[in-house]
């Protein structure tokens, strides 16, 4: 009962009730409304779904059974302590963004904030760089079919045998491509298809991978300490010793721990999302490296043999099948290829709206066909077709050229990194300054903000320069060496970042501005809060 209800009043709805969701749901379009936007989108999701979202980006299972043999192969078993070391400064961007996800529930997330916390152009290059990156990362996780389903069953490799030169390859291409197909019809048809597929595959997961590190502790044959200090002797070929080859061994932790903002980027189409977002950004982050964690410490203390090669070229799914069994390694394997389908999901999803955010402020080419939501699925279509597409495009790179494809991926990566400083780096100076406010009575981090967000922005140019450096283990892997695979980081970063910049100062920034059909009504344009550097002005 409010304590305002005098005697005799009815009793008002309760928390989660209808009548408190549509209250909430008001509040949530006056919220929008404030930003400048037309709410357009359903409200559909609970917290669980935004949870889901994030934890489905970010992947437990796909990235720890698609990167294993790459952290093992460089750094050895003590690899591991990448895992901690990249948790620790991912929370402190997270931490960030909890605070902007509060005051900013909307669409595509790094790209608003960018936006309200740099100005229009870096809020464009902000987008365009997670944009261009996340197209490139669906069409990568989708590549991690191949991985998993030829090892459960040889009917999998449906190209050849995979004896060929370009048997895998091709049959990966095939199979990512099958796999985007049913995350952009599922994307199309709805935000609640969606969310009850990922949600379903994400509950999975979560008891999937519980399961294993349960399974794993049952066959632990070593102590930690064991696994922890076993460098495998590797060191001897860099200037720096075994810090040199950690490093490089820690891209495998720095590949799977992102995404987390995509809690944030369904705000739209979710319930209360100022108080949810943040929460759910950071269960996110942290349900992942825990069960992350464990699972890899577990799997080097009860691998058979830590010293088997097949550990750095068969990765966690060799220690899967080799310590429990065929039968249960196979359900196991099963439950991968759930992860990586809905973490698919995920990353198209977060690139729609991304793709939808920009569109409504007339920053994409064809803005107006791009921004449209479709009135009987509530749901921008046309950016789940495109992204559908150029994520297939980009998987046939894959067949004649795997090398330069997988120098793209890692380079991808490199770009979210980048799109993270374009948010924490204006947002700290936006602190300095003193024109940062947290939302009021909701998500702040209060006298620890300053210092976070210095953290955040230090670790975030440190990882991204580690990402990018041209070791030619990384962007050269096989013969013949090429000095534009090892600068490819600078080379393509710099193409895509200085190309796109160039035709939005040169042609787009002259179109920049809500479009009509998607912008806030009178009174509630007018009851904006934001200061003048925070919106995004015609030019």
């Amino acid at each position: 009962m409010s304590g305002h209800d005098g005697a005799g009043a009815r009793k008002t709805a309760g928390p989660g009730e209808p009548g408190d969701r549509e209250r909430r749901g008001r509040e949530d379009d006056e919220a929008l409304g404030a930003l400048g936007y037309r709410p357009e989108l359903k409200r559909t999701l609970g917290n669980f779904h935004t949870f889901a979202a994030g934890i489905s980006y970010i992947s437990i299972l796909t990235g720890t059974f698609q990167l294993f043999y790459f952290g093992v192969a460089f750094g050895g078993p003590a690899y591991w302590w990448s895992w901690p070391l990249v948790f620790a400064g991912q929370l402190m961007v997270a931490l960030c963004f909890c605070e902007l996800a509060a005051r900013y529930p909307v669409a595509g997330s790094v790209y608003n904030w960018a936006k309200s916390m740099g100005g229009p152009h870096v809020g464009w290059l902000g987008g365009w760089m997670m944009l261009t990156a996340t197209m490139v990362t669906l069409a990568a996780v989708a590549l991690a079919y191949q991985i998993t389903l030829p090892q459960i069953d040889d009917w999998f490799q449906f190209v050849g045998d995979g004896s060929g030169g370009s048997d895998a390859a091709k049959n990966a291409v095939l199979l990512g491509s099958v796999l985007i197909l049913f995350s952009t019809l599922v994307n199309a048809f709805g935000v609640k298809l969606m969310a009850r597929i990922n949600s379903a595959g994400v509950f999975i997961e979560l008891i999937a991978a519980v399961t294993l590190v349960v399974l794993l502790a049952a066959h632990i044959t070593r102590g930690p300490s064991e696994v922890l200090t076993d460098t495998y002797g590797l060191g001897g070929d860099y200037s720096l010793g075994y810090f040199g080859a950690f490093l490089t061994a820690s891209l495998a932790s720095a590949y799977v721990m992102y995404g987390f903002d995509t809690a944030s980027s369904l705000g739209e189409e979710s319930h209360d999302p100022s108080r949810n977002a943040p929460r759910a950004i950071l269960r996110a982050l942290i349900a992942s490296f825990l069960i992350g964690g464990l699972i890899l410490l577990f799997a080097l203390m009860a691998v058979p043999d830590l010293a088997a090669k097949e550990l750095s070229t068969g990765g966690l799914q060799y220690v899967v099948l080799e310590t429990l069994g065929p039968t249960v390694g196979e359900l196991v394997l099963w439950c991968v290829v759930i992860a990586i389908t809905v973490c698919v999901l995920a990353v198209q999803a977060a690139g729609i709206r991304l793709m939808f955010a920009m569109a409504r402020d007339n920053n994409l080419p064809a803005g107006s066909h791009l921004a449209r939501v479709s009135p009987r699925f509530r749901t921008p279509v046309v950016p789940a077709v495109v992204i559908g597409i150029v994520g297939v495009v980009i998987l046939v790179i894959n067949i004649n050229q795997p090398q330069i494809f997988s120098v793209i991926t890692s380079i991808a990566i490199i770009m979210i990194y980048l799109a993270y400083l374009l948010v924490t780096v204006p947002m700290l100076i936006r602190r300095l300054r003193g024109t940062w406010q947290p939302a009021e009575g909701k998500f702040s981090l209060g006298r620890f903000g300053l210092p976070v967000n210095v953290l955040a922005v230090l670790w975030g140019a440190a990882m991204s320069l580690n990402l990018a450096w041209p070791r030619a283990e990384v962007y050269n892997a096989t013969g013949p060496q090429h000095w534009y695979l090892r600068w490819g980081a600078f080379l393509f970063i710099g193409v895509v970042a200085l190309g796109g910049f160039a035709y939005y100062w040169f042609v787009q920034r002259h179109r920049t501005g809500v479009l009509e059909e998607h912008r806030a009504l009178a009174p509630g344009a007018s009851a904006s809060p934001e200061p003048p550097e925070a919106t995004l002005p015609s030019v």
